[in-house]
């Protein structure tokens, strides 16, 4: 039992110092003895040693006061990286640190380009030029309804079927009278038909209408508006080719349409009564067939003022003939008044204010011939209640409010 004993202790003290397994020494047992004594570690004896002190960093080389590195100063095996710095004196020099310029502009550097500003002044007004001189702001695009709600307008909200004349003239085909005649001449087909009815009730939405070969367009476009001051050597009609219309002074207002108005179809466009090629002034150009022909018709008696130029010098007399009035066509036309303008010192030669309300081609070109007088240049300058702009340049238009509309007895 004690040599057992012994051999335990000594397999235990080397299992502790790791020097061998306790396994390999003894047998095993299944029981540890009770008897054996204790182990302390007072009976064991250790050789513990620590790693050496990492060393000091060494000190870094010697500057001068200037930050010149110094080269006869020992490096003590530490590695730098010089800078060549030009000093003041005009001489290159080592140097341990960055020079402070360039430690300036480092700090000053952006890491970002700057971003562009946007103008939305100039913004808006490119897109209100492309509008061509109209002055309005694109609207908003409409929402977007389901089909229920669409069924629910079309029933209680939809407009009824309206007479084919009307439909005609709302979509500026030509004005009621004449969507009359080409009714009556058989250019219209409704769904396939010759129609030759005006009263015919349709429905541009549901109807197939075609309208010398051309079909009209379900949606009806909106009412325009539209007052120009018109230059010399345009005409007011499309169909001769020596002259230019004036209808192509708008080519920039149609271009920008599907921009301005989306979903909605161009308008044709059309001028409200005539000014022959020489004239010069206000013209009112529109789509809506219903307002052209109750301003053009002669009974709106919308009187419209004009200033004549005349060459040559102006007397009573001549001021008697013209507002003694002409025969036009078989109809006495008697002007509402007839002034001579003040003279000014700009203008070399006298001008003539007439008003007339009749409207009749070139009267107020033979009332100032049948008194013996002969017209430099003629220009229209009122229609009613609304005056041109002395602001509006040659070409130039502008959108009809609709304050400027009732001036002209209409009410939409």
């Amino acid at each position: 039992m004690a040599a057992l004993s012994s051999l335990h202790h000594i397999s235990t003290t080397l299992s502790l110092l790791g020097l061998t397994k306790p396994s390999l020494l003894a047998p095993p047992f299944r029981r540890p003895f009770r008897g054996l004594p204790p182990i302390t570690s007072s009976s064991l004896e250790f050789n513990i040693t620590f790693a050496p002190p990492s060393p000091k960093p060494k000190p870094p080389p010697n500057l001068k006061s200037d930050g010149v590195l110094d080269s006869d100063s020992p490096q003590n095996g530490q590695f730098f990286i010089p800078w060549i710095v030009r000093g003041e004196d005009g001489n290159l020099k080592l140097q341990a640190h960055p020079p402070d310029h360039f430690l300036k502009a480092l700090a000053e550097a952006k890491t970002q380009k700057p971003k562009k500003k946007v103008d939305k002044a100039a913004k808006k007004k490119k897109d209100i030029s492309a509008v061509g001189n109209a002055g309005i702001e694109p609207p908003a695009p409409p929402p977007k309804l389901s089909k229920a709600a669409r069924r629910f307008y079309n029933e209680h909200f939809r407009e009824p079927p309206q007479r084919l004349s009307k439909v005609l003239a709302a979509a500026g085909v030509a004005s009621r009278r004449g969507s009359e005649e080409l009714i009556f001449n058989g250019k219209v087909t409704v769904n396939g038909t010759v129609c030759n009815a005006p009263q015919t009730r349709v429905d541009p939405g549901k109807d197939i209408i075609y309208v010398n070969g051309n079909r009209l367009p379900k949606k009806l476009p909106p009412k325009v508006y539209l007052a120009l001051n018109k230059p010399k050597g345009y005409i007011c009609s499309s169909g001769e080719k020596e002259f230019r219309s004036v209808l192509d002074l708008f080519e920039d207002y149609l271009k920008a349409w599907d921009k301005i108005n989306p979903g909605s179809p161009k308008p044709r466009l059309f001028t409200v009564g005539r000014l022959d090629v020489a004239t010069t002034g206000l013209i009112i150009v529109t789509n809506d067939g219903d307002f052209a022909q109750k301003l053009s018709h002669p009974s709106s008696n919308l009187t419209k003022e004009y200033i004549a130029t005349i060459d040559g010098e102006v007397r009573k007399r001549h001021l008697i003939a013209i507002s003694e009035g002409t025969e036009i066509e078989g109809v006495l036309c008697v002007p509402d008044s007839v002034e001579l303008l003040p003279t000014q010192p700009d203008l070399s030669r006298p001008r003539i204010r007439i008003v007339v309300h009749e409207g009749r081609n070139h009267e107020v070109r033979e009332l100032v011939k049948n008194a013996g007088l002969e017209i430099h240049s003629l220009k229209r300058v009122r229609i009613g209640g609304f005056r041109l702009p002395a602001d509006l340049g040659l070409g130039k238009h502008i959108e009809l409010k609709q304050s400027d509309l009732q001036t002209m007895g209409w009410k939409s």
